[in-house]
């Protein structure tokens, strides 16, 4: 994994944060690069994991998921050593370090009720290292914040990458064919793994053709039953200050708050919760001082708001379901 890009990098990075499964050639005609300086600076990246294609699941398309924020309170001491058995398991996406180094953020795509219950009455409870928690039930999750780019993309740039040249005059494609839910299992799993495998590797993966590896793929994003993701430090984009914000908001005023924040720059996930503070947002600026004008300038602008907890990233061990593998440690959960 790099410990630095070069501008270059980090724009051709930019774009595939934006638009995961981006060509080539796409990328190279949003950012004015030949195609070719786009695959012999991208390559690399993800041969190193500097950058790691995934999907991450749209809780409200799967009606036996249960999506919660868990603030856990931690003994320091062991505070890795928690976070890193938090990251292994399969049902959590987020994990992050926060604070004073005493208290975990995690977001959890639990199975279901028993599942919840299991976390929530023995295995927190029987850990040691863990003093107490809170726990955010996700309500809903406002998916305009997903478009991050650090700032490195212009709003040209970005509409290029989303729009991309007209397609050449053809006749209609056939409706694509119904997929069994175990050909879209099929594909989510693949893609969970590496979500810029190509269609035959999809295919082959699914028991299907390319084809309509094709149309189920662009089904389930369309459908926003997936989100498609790239990994990657965020610090490398020039990010250097990360928080959580877990804000009080007045019910009336709630949805439309949450749309405001949800499009800012400098905000990367956005959800309404359960619990004293009925929003959770992450927020990634470039530095201490971009913080604090997030905080006063757009934050304390919004009437609605009551009060608002802000926590830096310490560290994070594992993001869009993937483990940060420097950050991986032994732990008792």
């Amino acid at each position: 994994m790099r410990q630095a890009l070069d501008e270059t990098d980090r724009r051709i990075a930019a774009a595939l944060v934006a638009a995961p499964r981006a060509s080539w050639r796409e990328v190279a005609r949003c950012l004015d690069l030949s195609e070719r300086t786009v695959v012999r600076r991208v390559a690399p990246l993800y041969a190193d994991g500097t950058l790691r294609a995934t999907v991450v699941r749209n809780p409200a398309r799967f009606p036996h998921v249960i999506p919660m924020a868990l603030r856990i309170r931690c003994r320091p001491n062991k505070i890795r050593q928690v976070a890193g058995a938090l990251a292994r398991r399969t049902d959590t996406v987020w994990v992050d370090i926060l604070g004073g180094g005493d208290e975990i953020s995690t977001v959890f795509f639990l199975d279901g009720p028993d599942a919840r219950n299991t976390l929530l009455l023995r295995d927190l409870p029987a850990t040691d290292a863990v003093g107490s928690w809170t726990s955010h039930t996700l309500l809903r999750v406002f998916p305009t914040a997903f478009r991050w780019t650090a700032g490195l993309l212009s709003a040209k740039e970005l509409a290029r990458l989303e729009t991309g040249p007209a397609p050449p005059p053809a006749l209609p494609a056939p409706p694509a064919p119904a997929a069994s839910a175990g050909i879209d299992t099929a594909l989510v799993t693949a893609l969970t793994e590496d979500g810029r495998a190509t269609y035959s590797d999809l295919a082959r993966r699914a028991g299907t053709t390319a084809l309509t590896a094709r149309r189920r793929l662009d089904a389930l994003v369309r459908g926003h039953v997936l989100r498609l993701a790239t990994e990657i430090d965020l610090a490398l984009l020039g990010a250097h200050a990360e928080a959580l914000l877990w804000i009080a908001v007045r019910p009336g005023a709630l949805a439309e708050t949450a749309q405001t924040l949800s499009v800012h720059p400098q905000v990367r996930f956005c959800a309404a919760t359960t619990g004293p503070a009925n929003l959770v947002v992450a927020v990634a600026a470039a530095d201490l001082g971009a913080l604090y004008a997030l905080l006063t300038d757009s934050v304390g602008a919004l009437e609605g708001i009551s009060a608002i907890d802000t926590t830096p990233l310490l560290a994070t061990v594992k993001r869009t379901g993937l483990i940060r593998h420097s950050s991986a440690a032994p732990g008792p959960l």
